[in-house]
């Protein structure tokens, strides 16, 4: 049976999802916006949403799935919404570019 890690969503932040638009397909999140939460046994997420449903922390719009793969360091996610769960994946931020010092100057302010 699949291991979910449950990741709570912050109040914050929760407020926001609550009045965004509903969008369908890849969902990206950020891991600053959630907090780790307990683990558990579910055939599916909608198991796991039935069984914590009748608990004192059930799954609220917003809060994500992350599946626990054996010897993965992140496993598939799945985000709760209003109308069941889709796909998510963890926002990743570009790397930055790096500065050649002797690379052109930019707008020819260079002396020469």
């Amino acid at each position: 049976m699949p291991c979910y890690r449950i990741h709570r969503m912050k109040e914050s932040p929760r407020e926001q999802f609550r009045w965004a638009a509903h969008t369908g397909g890849l969902a990206t999140v950020k891991q600053k916006d959630y907090e780790a939460g307990e683990e558990a046994e579910a055939a599916t997420p909608y198991a796991l949403w039935k069984r914590l449903q009748c608990s004192d922390s059930p799954l609220r719009p917003g809060d994500v799935l992350e599946r626990l793969d054996e010897g993965a360091t992140f496993g598939p996610l799945e985000i709760t919404k209003y109308i069941g769960f889709e796909t998510a994946q963890w926002y990743v931020p570009e790397p930055k570019q790096s500065v050649d010092p002797g690379g052109p100057v930019e707008n020819g302010s260079a002396a020469a």
